[in-house]
């Protein structure tokens, strides 16, 4: 586990890297993070040994967020006073989130082949004519 968490950050800091030196509008930790499935991609057999530490970070996930608490509580006046937009973008930008993540598991289920009226599981299950 401890090699794959400092692979992990190995992968944090070659996207830094990058997007440090090429100027890129993308945070660091993406580009990492999709130089990590580039590479789960490319070495199919390294996926179970990434599991590990996978799931132990999920596990731990929600201390994560303590810091972001710790930042709101700081400028609750700020808050206060913004409400109103603030609340907006956060129910607008769900609804995108929402819809964009829709569209995408429309496209793929129509790129993959899987019919939308029929369920992955059902469709297995069919009688063959």
């Amino acid at each position: 586990m401890l090699e794959t968490l400092a692979a992990l950050l190995v992968f944090q800091t070659i996207g830094e890297m990058l997007a440090f030196a090429a100027r890129l509008p993308i945070p660091g930790p993406v580009l990492g993070m999709a130089l990590l499935l580039a590479f789960l991609l490319l070495n199919p057999n390294a996926a179970p040994r990434w599991r590990e530490t996978g799931v132990g970070l999920l596990r731990h996930l929600s201390l994560l967020f303590v810091p972001a608490g710790v930042g709101v509580m700081l400028h609750v006046s700020r808050l206060e006073s913004e409400w109103l937009p603030i609340v907006v973008a956060v129910v607008v930008s769900t609804a995108l989130a929402i819809a964009v993540a829709a569209l995408v598991v429309h496209w793929a289920m129509r790129w993959t082949g899987h019919d939308e009226a029929t369920p992955v599981a059902d469709k297995k299950q069919e009688p063959k004519s």
